[in-house]
């Protein structure tokens, strides 16, 4: 009896001795698998950031795309359908075959207006074609520099708060995030919010209060309307208005493209989403008296029509999707505020069509009218049919080694090392609402135009040389406010995205920094491609 326990307790042990050496070696193993080298890592999965990643990919560099979000394409494939162009010719390289994509999904030889799924699927395509590894629901945690130059970047899961956490080591890095994470934690100059004219020598920087999206006169602030001791409705700020072209921190407002049907089959009812409150739509009501909308593209939302009976709904008059003044924390806000900051501006803008279709004192002809309309069955069917991506269109902004402005968009100074052409109107939205004369007023709306393509400088993506010396940062780049305003478009990223992509292959063929690659090798990879 004695010896058959004394082998059974043998066998016993050598088992339990054989799971934790496996053990040992699955855990080892893990862990290597969460050390990733390659040549080039881009972090952020907007159109730039997709076409950076499939452009490297192509000049066969081992390429690693690392975001925080789930889907590829930020705003493109998040509901901004009307591309915002300016001028086609402009649009170049792998951003015009994107557009020619688009147009072969609708039998055309190029499309510019689309559905999101559709838009989705080709940067799918894309990183298909180009065998791109991608990280989705990786945020970036902190960065590891030598001297000027960034050794390896940690991430952790968005879902989990201290859970799979990577380590990336790269050759080079772009940046192609909205937000310009990793420029900031890698310690590279930048700014926020808007300059004061003087800076730059502008005109259409700082504080503008102007004519576009505004409140008509008369629209009183006030809970009691003359009363100011109710206090202010919803939205409206008590700061006191500054002199226009002063220089502040606050941002233009953030809103959603917002995708709706009207398709009976495929449409799912607007219904009041949690955390409503309809006092944030009194200042709504009391425009609309003034108003008198024949309908609610008439000055209350911007419904461009989509193909499969869509939309993509954008800001219209001075009380709309934007959310004006409630985004000044995000751009330098952590995961868990910024978070907070979306589920707002989702509310508000789900409240807003809710508010447009259901409150008794919104005229009967605009809640007919948005009754019409609901969420689409067919889209971000992994996000209750809504959008995942909130429209950032300014956050931070590099300091780099040259730095756009008003001047470069209007033609009266020209860059000799220009990657990529930008076209759009010098256009920013409103960053504030304000009392003026006891009236509600709309401020920070600028959109200037009537000037032809002009060049983006090579150094407007490149940090200062004695900053970083292996990171591009295509998206947040070096360019004032008003600048950035005709820059941030969508087409352009793309382009500006594949530029940095070669540059980024080149720095590392000729062993170089990125300010020391030379503009007439990216052209001349520019036109091989």
């Amino acid at each position: 009896m004695g010896k058959h326990i004394s082998a059974f307790s043998r066998q016993h042990i050598n088992m339990r001795l054989l799971f934790i050496f496996l053990s040992v070696l699955s855990i080892s193993g893990l862990g290597a698998q969460k050390i990733r080298s390659v040549d080039i890592c881009i972090y952020g999965s907007t159109s730039g950031g997709v076409i950076a990643a499939y452009t490297a990919a192509k000049m066969g560099k081992k390429v690693l795309l690392v975001t925080p979000d789930n889907h590829p394409g930020g705003i493109t494939s998040g509901g901004l359908g009307m591309t915002d162009i300016g001028n086609k010719s402009a649009i170049t390289g792998i951003a015009r075959d994107f557009y020619r994509r688009i147009g072969e999904h609708y039998g055309k030889r190029e499309q510019w207006i689309f559905e999101p799924h559709v838009a989705e699927a080709v940067f799918n395509t894309y990183l298909r074609l180009g065998k791109v590894e991608v990280w989705y629901g990786q945020g970036l945690l902190s960065v590891v520099r030598n001297k000027q130059k960034i050794q390896e970047i940690e991430t952790g899961s968005t879902q989990k708060t201290d859970a799979d956490r990577r380590t990336v080591r790269a050759a080079v890095f772009i940046d192609c995030s909205y937000e310009g994470d990793l420029m900031a934690k890698a310690g590279v100059s930048y700014t926020i919010g808007r300059e004061p004219n003087s800076l730059y020598h502008e005109t259409y920087n700082g504080v503008q209060l102007r004519d576009k999206h505004q409140f008509p006169d008369a629209v009183d602030p006030y809970r009691i309307p003359g009363d100011s001791q109710t206090g202010l409705l919803w939205g409206i700020s008590a700061e006191q208005l500054a002199p226009d072209g002063t220089g502040d921190k606050k941002i233009q407002a953030y809103n959603f493209r917002v995708c709706l049907t009207d398709s009976v089959a495929n449409r799912i009812d607007i219904t009041r989403p949690a955390g409503y409150d309809s006092s944030r739509y009194l200042l709504l009501l009391r425009y609309l008296e003034k108003k008198n909308p024949a309908s609610l593209d008439d000055g209350v939302l911007n419904i461009n029509l989509m193909p499969g009976r869509k939309t993509d709904i954008n800001n219209n008059g001075p009380f709309s999707t934007d959310m004006i003044g409630m985004n000044y924390d995000y751009p330098e806000a952590g995961p868990g505020t910024r978070k907070e900051i979306i589920l707002r501006h989702e509310i508000y803008v789900k409240g807003l069509l809710y508010f447009l279709g259901h409150d008794e004192r919104v005229p009967t002809h605009l809640r007919n009218e948005m009754l019409r309309w609901g969420y689409p069955k067919d889209e971000y069917q992994d996000n209750d049919h809504w959008s995942p991506q909130l429209y950032i269109r300014e956050a931070r902004r590099m300091t780099g080694e040259y730095i756009m402005t008003q001047a470069n968009c209007t033609g009266m100074e020209k860059v000799a090392d220009g990657i990529g052409m930008a076209a759009y109107t010098m256009d920013a939205h409103n960053c504030e609402r304000v009392i003026v004369n006891g009236m509600v007023k709309n401020e920070g709306d600028v959109q200037i135009g009537g000037f032809p393509p002009y060049p983006v400088s090579y150094r407007a993506i490149v940090p200062k040389t004695n900053e970083c010396s292996n990171l591009l940062v295509p998206v947040c780049l070096s360019a004032s406010h008003i600048a950035y305003g005709s820059i941030r478009m969508e087409p352009v990223f793309m382009v500006l995205g594949q530029s940095a992509a070669l540059a980024a292959v080149l720095a590392l063929n000729l062993h170089l920094t990125v300010q020391q690659v030379k503009i007439e090798d990216i052209r001349r990879m520019l036109r091989q491609m």
